[in-house]
């Protein structure tokens, strides 16, 4: 069997055809490991036959769906690069990443139609040969566009030949970087394997596991683990969009056993009302949370309810996995992300290097067969990122004496809103295109909804700009988790002698909490 994401659906397919792989949760659609499967091999085939190449990129703007997972292992079995994007994303977000990648077929859904055909019109700008979009049944295809499922289901549902192995591409993801560009992600078939196996080997997965996938696809977060159920046999119950009572109605209805969810999610779940008397959620073991602080009183929130909340933490780089708190310590440490992951090695580092004491803060490093290959066509970032064979996470935290990690700040001025990466630095280059603006800085503030949001900080020509005047420029121009909160007229922003903002006093100036 050689080493290809996409065999892992054709192998669960053939130990278990009849387990169900896959439940929708806004549609009656249920499928078996063996009609998923199925799915992905004609859709595989029928790439095949259009004259997709190995390498090629694929680019995936689908929220989701199973046309989404089907297309991951289809574009795996032929080696085909899966290019997952962002769409909350803007035009010119997204004809960035299209054309940095070299995307030449797109999968969008309807949902997207006026987006992507701007991206159309826009010719050149993007690489763009091929626009496949999914519809329901006699659904309108655009003017520039195939119908998805007709483009599929028109090919063969037998297995292709496998098209890429090991260290062949298997996806690019994007992430936004600290100079307001977003790098991509290079992760190859070895990686994504190996996070999945390093994932099943520390967690508690059951074959008969019923997962509830609430965050997007698009998502390290969300796609390793669907890879991860797949691996397992379980059954993956996915969100097309989160909603919190949703989610406690199909914790009911499906029986879940585990899933995952960032902060903001599990804080909106505990708010809708009377959930404790309307909803049975005996069959609920664990969840998974990320992607931002847990706060404490969550953690024991959750655990009085009987349901493990299990901090892990882990970056697109490290395609998942770098920490993880077990349910045995999750309240021994409940301000731990816990230890690294089997088959991972974490360590807290000072500024020469130098492994911290337990206790003393430093920068974390995380080392595995799972880290990504590089960033695409970023050597520099890479070589500054990837050191000796560890990852660099600009993250800092302390360890015990037992091994246990908590996170203490980030060294770069990433925002975490909402379980997205925020960048400071893309903002202020938007803002810096206004007439009326002088300079600008922006820094996260603690958000009770959100658990922070940007809040920028504006130098301005004249007194006749207003708040609303600036926060109306910024619509269209970044996607809306990237908009600023709230606006701050300064007369100066503060800065050291090398010219650097210093954030630093931003924060004390203006601690928040923020209005939204």
């Amino acid at each position: 069997m050689q080493n290809n994401l996409g065999l892992f659906l054709s192998k669960r397919a053939f130990l278990t055809p009849e387990r169900e792989a896959y439940v929708d949760s806004h549609s009656p659609l249920r499928l078996t490991y063996r009609e998923l499967n199925d799915r992905a091999c004609r859709l595989a085939n029928a790439f095949l036959a259009a004259g997709v190449q190995k390498g090629e990129r694929v680019g995936l703007l689908l929220m989701n769906s199973a046309e989404f997972m089907e297309s991951y292992f289809a574009l795996a079995k032929i080696g085909a690069v899966v290019v997952p994007l962002n769409w909350r994303l803007v035009a010119d977000e997204l004809e960035f990443i299209l054309k940095d990648s070299e995307t030449r077929r797109l999968i969008f859904d309807t949902d997207f139609v006026d987006t992507v055909a701007e991206l159309h019109s826009r010719g050149e700008k993007t690489d763009v040969v091929q626009w496949l979009q999914v519809t329901g049944a006699g659904g309108e295809v655009a003017h520039f566009a195939e119908s998805y499922p007709e483009f599929r289901d028109a090919a063969s549902a037998a297995e292709p030949e496998p098209g890429a192995a090991d260290d062949d591409m298997l996806y690019i993801m994007y992430t936004s970087g600290t100079t307001g560009l977003p790098k991509g992600v290079v992760h190859t078939h070895d990686t994504a394997i190996w996070a999945i196996l390093t994932i099943a080997a520390t967690t508690d997965y059951h074959e008969a596991d019923v997962y509830l996938g609430a965050l997007p696809m698009f998502h390290v977060g969300a796609l390793t683990p669907l890879a991860v159920n797949v691996y397992a046999g379980a059954t993956s119950v996915v969100m097309r969009t989160f909603d919190p009572t949703l989610a406690w109605e199909l914790i009911e209805r499906e029986k879940i056993t585990t899933g995952l969810a960032v902060p903001a999610m599990l804080n909106f779940m505990v708010q809708v009302g009377d959930y404790q008397k309307r909803f049975d959620f005996s069959s609920l073991r664990w969840i998974m949370t990320g992607a931002a602080p847990v706060p404490v009183s969550l953690t024991r929130l959750y655990h009085d309810l009987g349901i493990g909340l299990l901090q892990v933490y882990g970056l697109t780089e490290s395609c998942g996995p770098a920490c993880v708190m077990d349910s045995a310590n999750a309240m021994r440490f409940p301000d731990s992300t816990g230890k690294a992951f089997f088959h991972t090695e974490v360590k807290v580092v000072n500024d020469a290097g130098e492994t911290c004491a337990p206790g003393e803060a430093g920068e974390v490093w995380v080392k595995g067969r799972h880290i990504m290959r590089e960033y695409w066509h970023r050597p520099d970032a890479t070589a500054e990122t990837l050191v000796d064979g560890w990852l660099r996470t600009g993250d800092i935290a302390t360890m015990n004496e037992e091994g246990f990690v908590s996170i203490q700040d980030r060294i770069k001025d990433m925002i975490i809103s909402g379980g997205e990466n925020v960048y400071p630095a893309e903002i202020e280059g938007v803002l810096a295109q206004h007439p009326g603006i002088v300079e600008a800085a922006v820094i996260g503030q603690e958000s009770a909804r959100w658990g922070e949001s940007p809040l920028a900080i504006v130098v301005r020509k004249d007194d006749t700009l207003t708040a609303k005047d600036v926060l109306e420029f910024c619509r269209g121009k970044l996607a809306g988790y990237k908009q600023p909160k709230g606006i701050e007229f300064v007369d100066t922003i503060p800065r050291n002698p090398s010219g650097k903002i210093l954030k630093r006093v931003l924060r004390e100036q203006f601690p928040g909490p923020a209005a939204v």
